[in-house]
This record gives structure tokens, sequence and C-alpha cells, in this order.
């Protein structure tokens, strides 16, 4: 185990639209030893960096209206992450006995992305919200056998509620009739493993929520509103 602290501030812009009440979030984090920038839309992310990769990504799904940020964001979000570490050292200082919480996942979804007919490529999302400190890990398997191939996992982001973290796994994988899989999701919260079953035939004769899950975000451009900016201290044990 290995002590790791990670500050985030959040920016929250509330604004209502033609079809309603909307929130766009802004949210920007850093450790010692990695970092985070990324902004959402209703709980639905639209762009994240990858300091990985060293670039921007759009996780959009293909059956939204896509939208697009302009060439330098990526290199915006890296200057961020020296200002924050500077912030973090102030923090840590001035919060150095700050007690620990730990809240378990208050909920785990497993779903394709897109209707499912066999042969086609898809994907599966493991979807985790609900949780503190972050990250969790989440874990694949197919037949029983663990999957890496075609895995990838977003960086967390706070939750409607402003007090817990949400983070979503996919899975690129080809449905066939027989096939079983499953997302397996810790945390520090939890005393066990929590589980979630994908069978692909079984999932036939049940109607898909991945595309009611994604339309459901309504992704609406021209909000108006205040925003309002706050920030998060996160301390606690993260499994080296």
């Amino acid at each position: 185990m290995k002590m790791k602290e990670l500050l985030l501030f959040l920016s929250c812009v509330l604004g209502v639209s033609a079809d309603g009440l909307h929130s766009d979030v802004a949210l920007l984090g850093c450790s010692d030893f990695d970092g985070e920038d990324m902004y959402a839309l209703d709980g639905e992310e639209l762009w994240y960096a990858d300091f990985n990769k060293h670039t921007g990504v759009e996780p959009q799904p293909p059956f939204v209206d896509h939208m697009s940020y302009q060439e330098g964001t990526y290199d915006t979000a890296v200057a961020n992450q020296q200002i924050c570490r500077s912030n973090l050292k102030i923090v840590r200082a001035a919060m150095k006995d700050f007690p620990t919480k730990h809240i378990v996942p208050s909920g785990v979804m497993i779903y394709t992305r897109d209707e499912v007919e066999p042969g086609l490529q898809n994907t599966l999302i493991c979807h985790v919200t609900g949780f503190y400190p972050a990250p969790v890990n989440v874990s694949w398997t197919k037949n029983g056998e663990k999957v890496t191939e075609g895995t990838s996992i977003n960086v967390p982001y706070v939750s409607k509620d402003l007090g817990t973290f949400t983070q979503i796994s996919r899975l690129q994988f080809t449905p066939q009739l027989g096939d079983v899989y499953s997302c397996t999701v810790e945390h520090l919260a939890l005393t066990q493993p929590t589980t979630k079953i994908y069978d692909v035939e079984a999932s036939q004769s049940a109607p898909g929520v991945g595309p009611a899950v994604f339309c459901g975000v309504g992704l609406t451009v021209g909000l108006l509103g205040v925003a309002a900016g706050t920030f998060f201290l996160i301390k606690g044990n993260e499994c080296s």
C-alpha cells in the first residue's frame, strides 16, 4: 500500500436550454504521480486529457452530435498540471491531518453502447458511481478468462452530488451467442470486489440500455448560467 494525495478543482455551470436544465462540469486534478483534466455535460464525458498518450480524447458515442474542443486544449491541460501540483504542496501542508473517508460504490452497471447484433463489433460499458476516494480498479473477463486487449478506463470525475466520483471502463468486443462477459470493480471501501455479468444470448431477449443511457444525456450547446467553483482534497490509500 502507498499513500496518495490528489487535489481536485471542480467548476460547474448550470444553465437552462430549450429542453431543460443542464450541468456543465470542468474537472482538474493532480497528484505527485499523475493528473486529470476533463469536461463533461450532464454527467457524460465530452473531453479528457490522456497524459500517458499525450493527447486529448473525445469519448463521445457516434449516435450523438459530436462536440469538438479547440486546438491547444491539451497543451493548456499540461500547463494546468504544473499549477495544480504547486497548489497541492500548499494544501497538503495546510490540511496535514485531514481525516480520510471511504464510501462504497453505490452503483455498478454493465451495458452495451449500441444495440447488440451477433458478429458485429460493439462496446461493453462498466459504469461505476457513488464512490470515494477515487479511483476504482475495473477488470474484465470473457467466458471466465481475463481480458485486457481492447479495454480502457476514463479518469474519475465528480458525480452530481459533488461528494463522490463516477468512473467508466469500456471493452471493445464482438458479441457471439454463448459468450458471457463480466466486469469486476475493486475499491478501498469494498470488503470484496463487485462483479456484474453480461450474457450475450440473454441480451437478445432484453432491450439494450446503452443508447437509452447516452440519449438521455441531451447534449445541448449554448448553456446560460453562473459559474461556481469549489475544490476537493482527496487523501486516501491506493493499492500499489
